[in-house]
């Protein structure tokens, strides 16, 4: 029996875990913008397809590895990639980029490391990075399949009339510093919007959801596994913080937690907008339902390995 009704909302708590996950994310998404003010501005177009292998498939491994070079969280990775896209960044590419970027953030290893010491730490860092990594180039590779307007907002790669500029040499330093200014705000406005409706949906389940309908739910690694993903999905937590709230559930086997790991930084409710900035309606679904079952079938398998850990 729970000790409380199944939901209850709170306006105070509700205002107090929004406004948590807003100045949580916020500064990371600004980043995000800022960073793609820069990659407009000073990123050459035929850079991205010259730093890339020929072979397409090559090309998606490199790219889901480039977070560790280029790190950003899930906060501030969707105006990132939005922004590499129109550069020439191969959808394929992008989409791997996108969703191993924040596993593979060398703050985010070491927050994991950090977050399970004396819990079997180096492992559950590894397994996270290597699953994180895998499931990131399997959705690039399966991507390359599909045209690109499939899997893309409209109008996404259409001409941008407002902000074609010329990068021929005559422009000052003053000039180029005000174009970075000008796309990194377009951009960051553009994904507000998405972010702060995710926001509130995650604050809302995160709060007037009775926490105690999961817990019965432990002692079976399938549930277990499923209720952890359910989640890291409504919690919306950053991946640089995450793994301090898997490592307080300790009434869950590894692999759940494990799973709670993998599937936030790449599905939760907030992305599910944020990625609604770049991506089809169609292609999110698809995205999403897909990594939910690979990673709860690898962590189901993992769990029936009896790990010491």
């Amino acid at each position: 029996m729970l000790s409380a009704p199944w939901f209850q909302f709170s306006l105070p708590d509700f205002q107090y875990s929004f406004l948590s996950i807003l100045l949580e994310g916020i500064p990371f998404l600004l980043g995000g913008a800022i960073l793609s003010g820069i990659l407009e501005e000073c990123l050459p177009q035929s850079l991205m397809t010259q730093l890339l292998p020929a072979s397409p498939r090559l090309a998606v491994l490199v790219s889901a590895l480039l977070g560790v070079i280029f790190p950003v969280c899930e906060c501030g990775i969707v105006p990132v990639v939005r922004r590499l896209l129109r550069k020439g960044l191969p959808v394929s590419c992008g989409i791997s980029y996108m969703l191993a970027a924040p596993i593979v953030n060398p703050l985010v290893i070491l927050s994991t490391l950090s977050a399970f010491r004396g819990q079997g730490a180096v492992e559950m860092t590894l397994l996270r990075i290597s699953l994180g990594l895998s499931l990131a180039v399997l959705a690039g590779w399966i991507s390359g399949l599909f045209a690109p307007f499939s899997i893309l907002r409209p109008g996404l790669l259409g001409p941008e009339g407002d902000h074609h500029h010329d990068h021929s040499g005559g422009s000052g330093w003053l000039d180029r510093l005000q174009n970075v200014a000008m796309v990194a705000t377009r951009d960051f406005l553009d994904v507000l919007v998405f972010f702060v409706i995710g926001a509130a949906a995650a604050a809302l389940f995160g709060t007037a959801v009775n926490q105690e309908i999961i817990l019965p739910l432990a002692a079976t690694p399938p549930l277990a596994i499923a209720s952890l993903m359910g989640l890291a999905s409504i919690l919306s937590v950053c991946s640089t913080t995450d793994a301090f709230i898997a490592a307080t559930l300790t009434a869950f086997p590894m692999a759940a937690k494990l799973a709670f790991l993998t599937f936030g930084p790449m599905i939760d409710f907030k992305l599910i907008f944020l990625y609604g900035a770049a991506f089809s309606k169609r292609f999110i679904v698809f995205l999403a339902l897909g990594l939910f079952l690979v990673i709860g079938l690898v962590c189901w398998r993992i769990s029936a390995l009896n790990l010491a850990w």
